[in-house]
């Protein structure tokens, strides 16, 4: 995780190609999806969280549900993702991130939720 108050430029990693092991979070959460691309931009998905927020979940009800479909070790995935920089969290919408947080509060504890809090607050990518 990034630490200190500053986000450094060496900090932020490029945007990443969904691996294979991404691509099965992103169908377990959003079985709908049918392509890797934004419908709207034409743009390859490059994270799980924006597209599941931005364009599956119908609302934060909806966006919580799927996330319980997601076990301790897929959250678990998910938060090394975020740690190193390459899931970003800059285009989920606040009331969706705190429904993403109480899963990592429920399945992972406090420490592991606050952690991936002030990833969010100093993410400032979309």
């Amino acid at each position: 995780m990034i630490r200190g108050s500053k986000l450094r430029e060496e900090d932020i990693k490029m945007p990443r190609e969904l691996s294979q092991k991404d691509r099965e979070l992103l169908k377990k959460v959003a079985p709908e999806c049918k392509g890797l691309d934004c419908a709207g931009s034409g743009a390859a998905y490059r994270s799980i969280l924006p597209p599941l927020a931005n364009h599956f979940a119908t609302d934060e009800n909806d966006f919580r549900e799927r996330l319980e479909k997601l076990s301790t070790e897929d959250l678990q995935y998910l938060l090394l993702l975020i740690e190193d920089g390459s899931e970003s969290l800059g285009c989920v919408p606040p009331h969706y991130m705190q429904e993403f947080v109480d899963q990592v509060v429920k399945k992972l504890g406090e420490e592991k939720a606050r952690a991936v809090f002030r990833t969010y607050l100093m993410d400032p990518r979309c």
